[in-house]
């Protein structure tokens, strides 16, 4: 059986366009209430297993979340342009870490590699940014200075007014003022990348881990909600551990590369694409005698099927692998030509582990349940 996101609670899909509603004084999938203000933190690699496993470490985050699903792939190119357009892959186009864009027949890195490339061609769908402009709200994004104006900022915060903010603490003070300028009510986005930079680096079992993650719940409990702001907090995907010796060197292996023009996906989650006219079945064939008793080996067409990226619009299917490999164990692929710099990556994530794919739900201030 193929792994398939919950329908029975929230998604990174149902924040900001929840928040509007707040705004607004509608209901909302969340059930948040009337708000003068929305803030929303996202905490790039927190998860709720991680959370979970540390909550005396992080008792304000602790003490007020549920679990919700980040959605499939758990990577932040596709959550965050999820989370700004509340809408799933399938319509945003977002699809991974690296894809191929078809136009091109070129594998592209949505975080950083836009050579070529409008952004607010490929990534066409309003965020919600956008929408509440146009509805009269003022809108900020609030993150460090290096996320001003880049590709992907772009592509998926369009409508949001930058703020700079170098640390944790220089963003919190940064909503601090925005909450206090008179005006109409706001939407604020808040970025927070220093826990993900510290997985990637040492893991999320490591003593930084969960220091970092001590420092955040801090900064949080510092905070001085206003009565009438409400306040959510999330992440865009949890991480998991994988040891240098469970990596897999795909590519040693000829009878998994036949036919193979591309490779995209990250470590966690390949996907892989033919060159046209390529055959492909014994290739398939190949990579499930190898894999699927570690991995979920899917074509394009079965994981669409399955709903793991939601309704898939025509002009950017292509931009999904033909063959998708989805780690279950705890290991990632590479290449025999990665550079050693990836492969010292220790904490990872990408497939539809629990520890990958939920994330918490924190909600403070007016939207306290």
């Amino acid at each position: 059986m193929l792994p398939a996101l919950r329908t029975d609670r929230p998604s990174l899909a149902d924040v900001l366009p929840s928040c509007l509603s707040a705004l607004r004084g509608e209901t909302n999938s969340l059930g948040l209430p009337p708000v003068r203000a929305a803030v929303v933190l996202l905490v790039d690699g927190l998860g709720a297993v991680s959370l979970t496993a540390r909550a005396g470490h992080a008792r304000t985050l602790a003490a007020a979340y549920t679990a919700m699903d980040s959605g499939f792939p758990t990577t932040t190119a596709s959550a965050l342009a999820t989370l700004s357009t509340g809408v799933r892959p399938g319509q945003h186009g977002m699809f991974g870490y690296a894809v191929l864009d078809p136009a091109q027949n070129r594998v592209i890195n949505q975080l950083s590699g836009w050579e070529g490339i409008e952004p607010s061609s490929w990534q066409t769908q309003p965020p919600v940014f956008e929408r509440a402009q146009a509805a009269g709200f003022r809108t900020a994004f609030v993150a460090p200075y290096r996320y001003k104006d880049s590709p992907f900022t772009r592509a998926v915060l369009r409508g949001a007014d930058f703020v700079a903010g170098a640390t944790l603490a220089d963003r919190f003070a940064a909503v601090t003022a925005l909450l206090a300028t008179p005006g109409a009510p706001q939407l604020i986005y808040v970025y927070a990348n220093e826990l993900d930079k510290v997985a990637h680096a040492h893991g999320c079992e490591s003593e930084l881990f969960t220091a970092t993650l001590e420092r955040i719940d801090g900064a949080v409990r510092d905070f001085i909600i206003p009565a009438d702001v409400g306040v959510i907090i999330t992440g865009d995907h949890g991480v998991i551990d994988v040891a240098a010796h469970n990596h897999i060197l795909f590519d040693s292996s000829p009878e998994l590369m036949a036919g193979i023009a591309h490779v995209g996906g990250e470590p966690r989650c390949l996907q892989l694409y033919f060159a046209p006219g390529a055959g492909r079945a014994a290739t398939v064939e190949a990579w499930r005698a190898s894999e699927e008793s570690r991995s979920w080996v899917v074509t394009r067409e079965e994981a669409i099927a399955a709903g793991w990226f939601g309704p898939v619009r025509e002009e950017v299917a292509g931009r999904i692998g033909d063959l998708i490999v989805a780690a279950r164990k705890s290991i990632a692929y590479y290449s025999t030509t990665a550079s050693a710099r990836s492969r010292a990556m220790v904490g990872q994530h990408g497939s539809w582990s629990t520890a990958e794919l939920q994330v918490p739900l924190i909600t403070l201030g007016a939207f306290r349940r």
